[in-house]
């Protein structure tokens, strides 16, 4: 399939995770475009699945985790550039409510 085939999307050139706007398969070679004048191709590590996310660059355990310019979580491990982004390797930081905190 060529690159445009597998459409993502990415709001905020800090962010460090696209949205696949489609389903994609695990070894596509995708384009994002980062900004107007930036774009990067990146090759997925495993499938994703339409509405979910993958990492636009390696994201170091603990380190925030950016979409659409906000914080939606943090790393829990160390995750590749093409890795899907999921609860798999991502812990929420937005109030769950399922955690209770000691004071």
């Amino acid at each position: 399939m060529s690159l445009n085939e597998y459409p993502t999307i990415i709001m905020k050139p800090t962010d460090s995770v696209a949205t696949a706007l489609k389903d994609i398969p695990s070894q596509a070679e995708v384009t994002v475009n980062i900004s107007e004048e930036v774009s990067k191709k990146i090759t997925l590590k495993e499938p994703v699945a339409f509405g979910h996310k993958f990492a636009v660059h390696a994201i170091k355990k603990g380190e925030d985790i950016l979409k659409y310019g906000e914080v939606i979580g943090r790393a829990v491990r160390d995750i590749e550039e093409g890795e899907h982004v999921h609860v798999h390797n991502l812990e929420g930081t937005r109030g769950r409510g399922d955690k209770i905190v000691n004071e």
